[in-house]
């Protein structure tokens, strides 16, 4: 859910860096300079991102009282299991092993070739959904935005808004972004990213919290059993919903061995994540819990999917600087999932194309910007090709199937088993060499099937949601918050 240099050089160190399976070979075309601060930075912003924002819808599918457990659920399992990956990222040993510097490296450093292709299909796949989500998420706030300085207080919860320019331009962005080599030369952009995040929760959060206030106050909205629906199978179709879009909302597993594989060391890479992890989740979870339960309180079963396109939500300053915070935001997280995308794309071109002289080209260009220095950018077309694509590819399904919670669920539903549970536990197991039948094995047996079943379930409620979308919207190519 792995970075490359500019060069052939750098390009031919890090796929030699990894398909090297020797035990002391820890020499890599990057430095290593990240702290747990770095590394929370970077796990704040892959984790508070789309997800957040339909808190408040999945609160209010669940009820006061099984909303609140499962966010605290998902969270606790989601940081148990980040402990166990962690473990993971170096092999034999958690501490004096070699390095596995991608996901995929460690499951095949623990696992059979059989487990190693599913990780590779579910990890991704998973990258990449998770950047169309961000994609349409980011164009639904950039046209709520829209709505909101061209509509003022009219602006309903639904703003339909045709957001193909506004995504192509989102897109374009993300081309230039795409140009860094890697997650070590973006660490600025995680940290921007991370207060941004901040800064929209607590705007949603007050912002939840004034709504509430304004019609009154005193009671809470909403019921103990959730909201209700035209069916019990639509009611059940919802619930699903939400917990895949809580799921979703804690996924950050795929990009958890990349991020350690930016540590220093010592202290021990596996220490230092471990209680990156926790700080990470733990002030996530705080932000979750206040913004869906406010949000519920606020808007009762009304809640909308998207809590910033609410009507009635004011002062409207605020709810476009929320808008604008979250847009930012995105832009960081974005590149978080999809540089390991780039890097293993480039990885496959290289191995396939070795020779090409278009792979191992780069040129060097003069760049000179007002009031700064003159300097200079390495431009390797063979990246500039490949990433573009990429980008271009996730915007178009993006159009495809712009329907926001839907689209979360499936993302909850596809990464939160294999790549958040049951990897980390069965890399754990063979690590510790944890016996077939003793009572630790099957706990952690126990875990990963309750976690299948839920994303099974998850998986079947989104996919039926998107179905009926589909049917029910007359243009596909419409942005529906």
């Amino acid at each position: 859910m792995d970075k490359s240099g500019g060069e052939a050089a750098a390009a031919a160190a890090a796929a030699d860096d990894v398909e090297r399976r020797g035990g002391d070979y820890e020499q890599d075309e990057h430095e290593r300079r990240g702290t747990v601060w770095t590394a929370t930075a970077h796990i704040v912003t892959a984790v508070i991102g789309s997800g957040v924002l339909a808190l408040a819808w999945s609160v209010a599918q669940l009820g006061w009282v099984a909303g609140p457990l499962a966010l605290a659920g998902f969270a606790c399992v989601t940081y148990y299991t980040s402990t166990l990956l962690a473990g993971a990222y170096r092999a034999p040993h958690p501490v004096t092993g070699h390095r596995n510097r991608t996901y995929m490296d460690a499951v095949r450093s623990y696992l059979s070739p059989r487990e190693v292709f599913m990780c590779g299909v579910a990890q991704y796949v998973n990258l990449w959904g998770t950047m169309v989500g961000y994609t349409i998420t980011a164009t639904i706030s950039m046209a709520q935005a829209d709505c909101l300085r061209r509509d003022g207080a009219g602006a309903g919860a639904r703003c339909d808004a045709p957001g193909t320019v506004l995504m192509l331009a989102f897109s374009v962005v993300q081309v230039v972004l795409s140009q860094f080599p890697g997650l070590e030369h973006i660490t600025w952009l995680s940290v921007v990213a991370a207060a941004m995040s901040f800064a929209y929760s607590f705007a949603g959060l007050g912002l939840s919290v004034g709504h509430w206030v304004s019609r009154g106050g005193g009671g809470l909205g909403g019921r103990v059993a959730g909201a209700a629906a035209a069916s019990s199978t639509r009611k059940l179709w919802n619930v699903l919903l939400a917990l895949g879009n809580i799921a979703f909302a804690y996924t950050f597993a795929e990009v958890l061995i990349e991020i350690q594989d930016t540590l220093k060391s010592p202290p021990p890479e596996n220490r230092t994540m471990k209680k990156a992890a926790m700080y990470g989740i733990g002030a996530t979870t705080i932000f979750y819990i206040s913004v869906g339960c406010a949000g519920y309180a606020a808007f009762g079963s009304n809640a909308p999917g998207n809590i910033l396109a609410a009507g009635g939500l004011g002062p409207l300053w605020l709810v476009d600087i929320a808008n604008m915070c979250l847009i930012l935001h995105l832009i960081g997280a974005y590149q978080v999932y999809a540089q390991p995308v780039f890097a293993s794309v480039e990885r496959w071109a290289a191995s396939r194309w070795p020779e090409a002289k278009f792979m191992s080209s780069a040129y060097t260009v003069s760049v000179s910007i007002p009031l700064l220095q003159r300097g200079s950018v390495t431009v390797a077309p063979h990246k500039l090709v490949l990433r573009t694509a990429i980008v271009g590819a996730t915007t178009a399904v993006a159009l495809a199937i712009p329907f926001f919670n839907a689209v979360l669920g499936l993302l909850g539903a596809f990464s939160f088993w294999p790549l958040t549970v049951y990897f980390p536990i069965s890399m754990h197991i063979a690590q510790g060499k944890i016996a077939r039948g003793t009572k630790w094995w099957c706990l952690l047996q126990a875990l990963s099937m309750v976690c299948l079943v839920i994303s099974v379930a998850v998986g079947v409620g989104s996919v039926t949601d998107i179905v009926d979308s589909l049917k029910a919207s007359s243009s596909p190519f419409k942005i529906v918050g």
